[in-house]
């Protein structure tokens, strides 16, 4: 099995997932999944697809994101890892689709109007 790669995005988010054979090491813009996010539950979310299809520590991921805060990144990485999963396996599909993690997420921040302070809100009105 050669190098399968694949792209997801989520909100101003880029990921580029570049996946093959190996022992389980993720890497993020050439640093570890522990150092690129140090918190528990955004590793257990980008981990989250190898759990489903139940092949954790298998394949290693090199991953080049960009964009964005660390939410929508690591829910990039989480879409991509997916489709690429999906690449090499069409079986792993129906269990990833169910959890919605081939799902593109396309809600990005509303644009901020002019006349307003922000995309909706409007100045306090007085009628006197």
């Amino acid at each position: 099995m050669e190098m399968v790669n694949a792209i997801g995005r989520r909100k101003a988010s880029v990921a580029r997932v570049y996946v093959t054979k190996g022992d389980g090491e993720i890497s993020i813009n050439g640093k570890t999944i522990k150092e690129y996010f140090p918190q528990s539950n955004i590793q257990s979310n980008i981990t989250d697809p190898f759990t489903v299809v139940e092949v954790e520590n298998i394949y290693n991921v090199k991953v080049n994101v960009k964009g964005g805060g660390f939410k929508g990144q690591a829910e990039a990485i989480r879409m991509a890892i997916s489709r690429a999963l999906v690449k090499m396996n069409e079986d792993f599909r129906k269990p990833l689709k169910a959890r919605k993690f081939l799902t593109r997420d396309a809600r990005v921040v509303e644009r901020k109007k002019y006349g307003k302070p922000k995309a909706r809100k409007s100045f306090q009105f007085s009628k006197r």
